[in-house]
């Protein structure tokens, strides 16, 4: 079943990316510790590009609960996020799209048999 799953992971991509937008998704490593000059090095920014599509969520979602701890708020933005060969978002994750920088409040991860296709992130300004 692996390769039916990732046909649709492929499928996926290829439709994200003909009706999205790139974007980068930046995850900021924390320096560690130099015994040399007893400090720590500095923190490192590593960006991964990826295909996504951002939404407006409905008004009918607004207010309402999303995950354990999270509200969807007015401005908040769905982006759905291809998975295919991406390093998975975290909520130290943040997404660079149209000139905005968005904090990512929630991911999901739609996940079949094991095999990610889609990563559903709740952006936040």
């Amino acid at each position: 079943m692996s390769a039916f799953y990732d046909k649709m992971g492929a499928t996926a991509l290829r439709l994200i990316s003909r009706f999205g937008q790139e974007i980068t998704l930046r995850d900021t490593v924390p320096g560690e510790y130099d015994p040399v000059t007893g400090g720590s090095t500095p923190d490192v920014e590593v960006d991964q590009p990826a295909q996504a599509i951002l939404q407006d969520y409905a008004l009918q979602q607004a207010g309402m609960s999303y995950a354990e701890d999270t509200v969807i708020r007015q401005g908040d933005k769905k982006i759905l996020v291809a998975a295919q060969g991406l390093t998975p978002p975290t909520l130290t994750t943040t997404v660079l799209a149209g000139g905005a920088t968005w904090t990512i409040v929630n991911v999901k991860e739609i996940n079949p048999a094991g095999t990610p296709l889609v990563y559903e992130l709740q952006g936040r300004r």
